[in-house]
Order: structure tokens, then sequence, then C-alpha cells
């Protein structure tokens, strides 16, 4: 594939963005894998995340990129947050939604498995040595930011953690630092039903007052709202631009990989303990 400089200006903050532009060819220092989705639990995805992290950190597995596939919904909080803050329980319970908590920061999100694009990231410490958080953020994220250029979306990284377009708030991203690698994932929403979120999660009055806004549905745009791609297009064409700043070959979940995930999911991610660690 034809290498393309990732986008200058990919912030509001310029000096965030020449920083991003500085130590962009630090992509091509490490070659790369990538693992396609295929339908798994939620809890299986989250603890793959750890998994693979600390397996890049060991020096067992080149930095990877990998899809994730669902197979069912879920809310999914970050590390820290109140269940009861963030999702009205009653109303996930009716629907038959599973609440998981994932290792990274952030708040709730609400996945159907045909509504999300979903990515993460597992990379060693190096590649971001020198960069401020916020730096990261950017730096992980500015060939998504391409990619949705490239398809005609007027797209930029706004504040720390979102991307977003003239047409809405596209996905957000997470990370977790430790065992010598950075985990970096980013959720995208395809297609959103908002009656369904809105009774799911609640949104927070400071969210509420910017603007206006009544509801969470309406500070985002789906992709299906701003590009008339399929999603299996879109993820095809994500790949195609990361591949096209770094190395990127295919790889695949192994036997131990999935052992390893199951085993956390028995002693961890599934138990209350952890689910609930903020009721």
């Amino acid at each position: 594939m034809s290498e393309q400089p990732l986008p200058t200006q990919i912030t509001a903050d310029p000096a965030i963005s020449d920083r991003i532009a500085e130590v962009a060819d630090r992509w091509r220092d490490h070659e790369w894998e990538l693992i396609r989705a295929t339908p798994l639990a939620p809890n299986m995805n989250l603890a793959l995340d750890e998994v693979l992290t600390s397996a890049v950190g060991r020096g067992d597995r080149k930095p990877t990129l990998r899809f994730w596939g669902w197979d069912r919904r879920a809310v999914i909080l970050g590390r820290f947050p109140s269940v009861k803050n963030e999702v009205n329980v009653e109303a996930a319970a009716a629907e038959g939604i599973e609440i998981v908590r994932r290792i990274s920061g952030g708040g709730a999100m609400l996945v159907e498995p045909e509504g999300a694009i979903t990515w993460s990231v597992y990379a060693p410490e190096s590649l971001i040595r020198g960069l401020s958080f916020a730096e990261s953020y950017a730096f992980f994220d500015a060939w998504a930011v391409l990619a949705l250029r490239r398809l005609g979306l007027e797209a930029w990284y706004a504040g720390l953690n979102d991307i977003t377009a003239s047409g809405g708030k596209i996905g957000g991203a997470a990370q977790a630092r430790r065992w010598n690698a950075v985990l970096h994932h980013v959720t995208m929403a395809y297609e959103m039903n908002g009656e369904l979120l809105n009774r799911v999660l609640r949104v927070g009055k400071e969210k509420l007052s910017d603007k206006g806004i009544q509801s969470a549905a309406k500070r985002v745009g789906p992709l299906r709202q701003q590009t008339d791609m399929p999603r299996e297009a879109l993820i095809e064409h994500f790949i195609e631009a990361f591949a096209d700043q770094a190395p990127l070959t295919e790889s695949t979940l192994t036997p131990e990989d999935i052992a390893a995930a199951e085993e956390l999911i028995e002693k961890r991610f599934a138990t209350d303990d952890w689910v609930n660690f903020l009721p």
C-alpha cells in the first residue's frame, strides 16, 4: 500500500498536532500484527485486552492491532465509575444487556454488535516515550482521523479522547498503561439506538447542560449517518489506513491467549467484586 502522511493538524491545539507530526515515524520502528474481529463475549474481549497488553510488554507478542467482535449487547464501564451513577441497572436487566467493566479509564458506553466499531492497539511503552498524556491519545488515533478524512469527513481530535466530525462525535478512546506496555482502545458508533441508549445509560447534568443538549444520542453522529459505507467496508478502510503507517501482517488469537483470558474472566472480570467495584 502507498504511504500517506498522517494529518498535520488533527487537534485544535497546534502544539499537540506539531508534536504528533514530529514522532509519526515511530510507528515504522516496529512490525505490527493484525487480529481480525470474531464475535466474542464482552468479558472475553475485555480479558483479552489484559492478556495481549501484557504479552506485548513481555516481548512475547509483536505490537498488535485487534478489532473486536461482539456476540451480544453490553454496557462497558470504565475502571472506576459507579455502576448506579452510569447505568440504569433495571432497564439494562430488562433488556438482557450485560454490564461489564474494563481495565482502562473513562465512563460507560452501550455497545450493540452491529452498531459499533471497536479496536485495541497493544504497544510497547517506548512508542510514546516523551509524549504527554494528551499527546499520546492524539498520537494513537491520528491514523484513524486520516482514515475518516479520506472518506471526505471533516474529522478531528477533540478534548483528551474524542474523535469527532462536523456531523457529530464519532468515537472515544481510553488507555491503560502497565506491564511495560500501553493499551489504547477506541469505540466508534456506526449506528445508534438512541431510545435504548437513553433508557440504559444515565447522562450527567453537566453533559445535558452543554449547549442545551437533552440526550446522549444527540451528541453523537454515527458513521452510518456521515458516510454510506457498510460497517465491514469501514473496518477494512481503517485497516488499510493503519497499514499505510506501519508494517502490518495477519495474526490470530492463540489457544493460550483464550485460555489465559478465560482464567481472568473466572477470577476477576465476571466477579461481582470487579463489576460492582463501585456499586
